[in-house]
Parts: C-alpha cells; structure tokens; sequence
C-alpha cells in the first residue's frame, strides 16, 4: 500500500501501449538525474505492469484494469491517487480519462499536453506537436522543460535476474539475430512474403529467434514453417517483455517493425533494423539504440503515410510501402551491424 503522505513524490501516468510506456520510462530517468531522492510512482494499464517490475528507480507500479470495470477502477484509482496526496502529477497522454486523473488529483502542480481535453485544469500545459520530426521522448521531456533544453534522455529497462537467466541459455547458442514480426496494425507489419525472403537470404551461420507474445505464437510458428530454415525458433509467447529485451540486447541484430519490439530494443541499447511500412519517421517514433537504422521505401509514395497508427488494411489495397522494400537494404544493415 501507499503511505498517507508523500511530500515531494511525482506521479507519471501513461495508460496506453507498450511502446508508449517504454518511451517514458525516458522520463523516469531524467527526474531521478534531476532528485535522485524523490519517489516516483508509475500509473500504467494492466497487463504492461510487467515492464516496470523490479525497475530500480519506481516506488510504486499503479495499475487500471480498461477491461474490467474501467470506470469505477478510474475512480477508484483516483480514490487512491487523492490519498497519496502527490507533490506533482505528470501526464503524458491526450484522453479525458487520465485527464480527469491529473486534473482532480490533488496535487499542486498538474502537468499535461495542451490537447488533453481537463488540459484547462493543469497548472501547466505543454504543447503537443506530431509530424515535425521531434522524436516522442523528447516530446515528453518538454513536460518537464517546455523551452525544449531537456537532454535526449533514452528510455530505459531493467530486466530482472529472472528475465536475465530466462535469455541467457539462448544468447549463449552462439551468435544470433532476432526478429519480431508481427505487429497490432497490419499496415505497420512487413508482410510475411517480405520476412520470408530475409530468412532464406540471411548467413546460415546465425540462429535466428522469432519473438512475439503469446497473440503472435501462430504468426510466428506459421512463419517458421514457411521458411523451413534450419536453426530458426520460435519463442513467441515463451519469454517476457524484459527478458526479449535481454535476449534483443545480445544480438548481432535485431529486425523490428514500427512497433513496440522496436522501443524495447532501444531501451536495452540492442542494434536495431528497424523497418517502417505504411508509417515515416517524422512521426516521432524511431529507434534510439546507439545502432539503429531506418528501413523504408526508397522512393516517395504519396499515400505514405497513411495514418498515425496504421490500417487493418492498405486503404488502397496495394501495400507498395512494405512490398516494395528489397531485402538488398535489410541484408545491408546487417553488413554494418557485423562491421561495428
């Protein structure tokens, strides 16, 4: 349980996805350089608990079940976060929900972005910009220095002892390449036709590990059928977020969509390969490992991009943004990766 009273403790909330939390764990980082003695409480949606346990620099992991009684768990979650009586609440999303969190928190200082529907009850309001080419970190820092002075602070995770031990008898098979295929939006997601032909041109000399959680088992082993490479598993569904992020961290490289395996890798520092179908850049959400490259079609499209997220489908039914990428450019990388 919370203590009554915590003079000074700061609240982060970011109850969206996986990659979201990921990336503000950048936050965590900053506001512990900042006072590495001030508490610091995490609220995050259920089921992405797990990326902050045992993390070293969060007192307390508050967790809002969406599915489950989502509202009266809002309420109660701020039932909760009123008797904490926070110094300051940051939010780093966009929704009433979490808007109505900060803005009747209790607490003195209420940080948020200006499109936050309660943005008019925050004590200070930060604008939020997406397509200018500023990365989403640095987007979220700027709540904390809206003059944008704030270092690039890289988000960071800490697999535990277990996670570490669950990679370890894989990472020590000899040297390996990861590869995350899947993703929530089909239109973010390198079709499978494309994962193919890298799986039968990469050197025979690597293992290569299929990850995934347990929605991307069957993508994963359909994949692996497919390729009928030898030395190719399928660990889908089989390890944690965090121990993926250690197993990523020892691999020569690591193929991603614009998806969160991406975030993970650039919070363990892993090399990255990171392939952007039907979204660019621009948008923010690129990686940040100290190696890490941007695939994408060479030539411009003008339907690209098409969305802020992604589609189920390629509105205009031709996916040329992914089929049109050559396996010569994922292949390239590579060359680099083993060239470091």
């Amino acid at each position: 349980m919370l203590p009554s009273s915590a003079p000074g403790a700061v609240l982060l909330i970011q109850t969206a996805f996986i990659g979201d939390v990921i990336l503000a764990t950048a936050l965590l980082e900053r506001l512990h350089e900042k006072a590495p003695n001030r508490p610091i409480d995490f609220l995050v949606r259920k089921g992405n608990e797990g990326l902050l346990k045992g993390h070293p620099l969060v007192r307390e992991v508050l967790v809002w079940d969406k599915k489950k009684d989502k509202y009266p768990g809002l309420l109660k979650i701020l039932g909760r976060i009123r008797a904490t009586r926070y110094a300051e609440v940051i939010n780093l999303q966009r929704f009433a929900s979490t808007g109505l969190v900060t803005a009747f928190s209790g607490a003195p200082v209420r940080v948020g972005f200006d499109k936050n529907p309660f943005a008019f009850r925050f004590t200070r309001v930060v604008p939020h910009e997406i397509g200018t080419g500023l990365h989403e970190v640095a987007r979220n820092l700027r709540l904390l220095d809206p003059s944008g002075n704030e270092p690039l602070t890289p988000p960071r995770l800490y697999p535990t002892p277990a996670d570490e031990a669950a990679a370890a008898p894989y990472a020590a098979a000899g040297p390996y390449i990861c590869i995350a295929p899947t993703s929530v939006w089909f239109t973010k997601q390198f079709p499978k036709e494309q994962w193919l032909k890298l799986l039968a041109a990469l050197p025979a000399h690597y293992r290569v590990y299929l990850l995934g959680g347990p929605p991307d088992v069957a993508a994963c082993e359909e994949l692996l059928l497919a390729s009928g490479r030898p030395d190719t598993v399928n660990l889908a569904g089989r390890l944690s977020l965090l121990a993926s992020a250690a197993l990523m961290r020892g691999a020569v490289l690591s193929y991603v969509n614009d998806s969160a395996p991406m975030h993970l890798c650039s919070a363990v520092g892993a090399a990255t390969c990171a392939i952007f179908c039907s979204t660019v850049p621009a948008f923010g959400f690129g990686p940040l490992s100290p190696f890490s490259r941007i695939v994408e079609l060479p030539e411009e499209l003008a339907c690209r991009p098409c969305g802020l997220h992604g589609y189920q489908n390629c509105p205009l039914g031709h996916f040329h943004c992914a089929h049109g990428i050559e396996t010569g450019q994922l292949l390239a990388v590579l060359a680099e990766a083993e060239g470091r």
